[in-house]
């Protein structure tokens, strides 16, 4: 992400850091509950396995990433398929890759601070590589209600400062008309769904004008 953290994205990511120094020390036990001691290397060339596993580890502790975001950076640096899948795997195991996890900060914290509806979050975590599955169970945690407050409050934002025409004249309705498009385009490219944000922008142009 490019906004600065929330409160409980700073908390996830040090969390996320001490497990990353932990695994990076060799206690495997603390990043894992499953996992009871450090197994041997899974595959014979040792030294990509290491390499690609510290990438990983690095690509950590900057901010959480999907499954898919690291098997791409790892790709884009020349590791086998294997070696990209043992590493993930063995992430995946000790908790330091979880997609869900992942998915639900992600629509928490993008909803939250850019104030964006689901249409929007899932496209992109379909971006970033994530399962439906998992995209739709992070999903379920915004309701409809969640998402027309956040929707009024970009509207109430944009509008503010802005000097709305007053009147039932044919030249006041249509700059209001063009105002209501161009809220309604705004909220449609932050993945709201049209039929709601046209209902909460003419609701809001409306009352200007009582």
């Amino acid at each position: 992400m490019t906004d600065q953290p929330s409160a409980e994205q700073g908390a996830a990511l040090a969390q996320l850091r001490e497990s990353v120094s932990r695994v990076e020390a060799g206690d495997y036990r603390s990043a894992g509950p499953s996992t009871q001691q450090r197994p041997a290397e899974p595959v014979s060339d040792q030294e990509d396995y290491s390499k690609a596993r510290a990438v990983v580890l690095r690509k950590l502790t900057g901010s959480a990433k999907s499954r898919h975001q690291l098997a791409q950076s790892l790709r884009e640096r020349d590791f086998s398929e294997e070696i990209i899948a043992t590493v993930l795997d063995r992430m995946e195991e000790v908790q330091l890759i979880d997609d869900l996890e992942f998915a639900r900060t992600w629509v928490r914290t993008r909803h939250e601070l850019k104030g964006l509806g689901s249409a929007a979050l899932r496209r992109e975590l379909q971006e970033r590589g994530v399962d439906p599955t998992d995209i739709e169970g992070a999903l379920e945690q915004l309701s409809a209600e969640d998402e027309d407050a956040a929707a009024a409050e970009l509207i109430a934002n944009k509008l503010r400062g802005v000097s709305l025409p007053v009147g039932h004249g044919p030249q006041e309705r249509k700059e209001r008309d063009k105002i209501t498009r161009r809220l309604v385009g705004m909220l449609a490219r932050r993945g709201h769904s049209p039929g709601a944000a046209l209902k909460l922008v003419r609701e809001a142009v409306e009352s200007v004008n009582h």
